[in-house]
């Protein structure tokens, strides 16, 4: 079985500029993420802001199955062209995996359309969050418990500005009050997105095994499936069906 081609992307800033960060995340996030979800299945590659290109050189998502994005200080320094790229990937097929503030990425909000505003709090020594799996039967939950506590995390709540998910997976529940949408899914075009809000910087969510668990289960589930029928793009058909034109159901070029 041929594996996925995974990309994980981190603007990798905190890491450079916060010791608290780089302490917790010494290989940065995107390094921490990748060791965790690691798989024979999986064929994983790294890219950060601060490579050429931003880690994004044209045609670097061409053979990519599925980009996992995680950003927080830089969105407004992400260039129009990847934004577009991977806007156009996504609609061909690409899978998108967005973490944590990557909802209010450039990229994100191309793909919802909104500005993916929300409630948030960051207290000093971070809230108990409990993260409810509400639709356990969804391929991300597999292998998930019904809850996963997480110590520490930044609080992200309600009302969070998005289309209405095709589903949600997980709800969390935070130690102040709030409950967030923390784990929802949706498709553009031929490709799947899927949201999880767990993991600010400060605090070492992406080692918990649980987190990683659910990551990688996203990451199965936004690959394209198949590659069969029409590929979205815009297709001219000069000759109507029944007057001769093929009828091949194989996909469009």
């Amino acid at each position: 079985m041929s594996k996925l081609k995974v990309l994980i992307w981190n603007e990798n800033e905190h890491e450079k500029i916060h010791p608290e960060v780089a302490e917790i995340y010494p290989k940065g996030i995107h390094g921490t993420i990748a060791e965790g979800v690691a798989a024979e299945d999986l064929d994983i590659s790294i890219a950060t802001m601060d490579m050429p290109d931003q880690g994004l050189p044209v045609g670097a998502l061409d053979d990519v199955d599925v980009l996992v994005w995680w950003g927080h200080m830089l969105h407004h320094l992400v260039e129009p062209r990847i934004i577009e790229m991977i806007n156009e990937r996504v609609n061909a097929g690409m899978g998108f995996v967005a973490l944590h503030s990557a909802h209010h990425s450039k990229v994100f909000q191309r793909l919802m359309g909104t500005n993916c505003n929300l409630a948030w709090r960051e207290a000093d020594d971070g809230e108990r969050v409990r993260v409810w799996c509400v639709t356990p039967s969804h391929p991300i939950a597999k292998g998930v418990p019904q809850w996963i506590d997480v110590p520490k995390d930044e609080m992200y709540g309600e009302p969070f500005n998005v289309p209405k998910p095709d589903d949600i997976v997980f709800i969390n529940w935070y130690e102040g009050g709030e409950v967030f949408r923390g784990g929802c899914t949706w498709t553009r075009g031929r490709g799947r997105i899927f949201h999880f809000s767990p993991g600010h910087e400060t605090f070492p969510v992406y080692h918990q095994p649980e987190i990683i668990q659910v990551i990688g289960n996203g990451i199965r589930w936004t690959a394209e499936q198949h590659r069969d029928g029409h590929n979205l793009s815009n297709l001219h058909r000069p000759i109507p069906l029944e007057k001769g034109a093929p009828t091949s159901s194989r996909r469009d070029p």
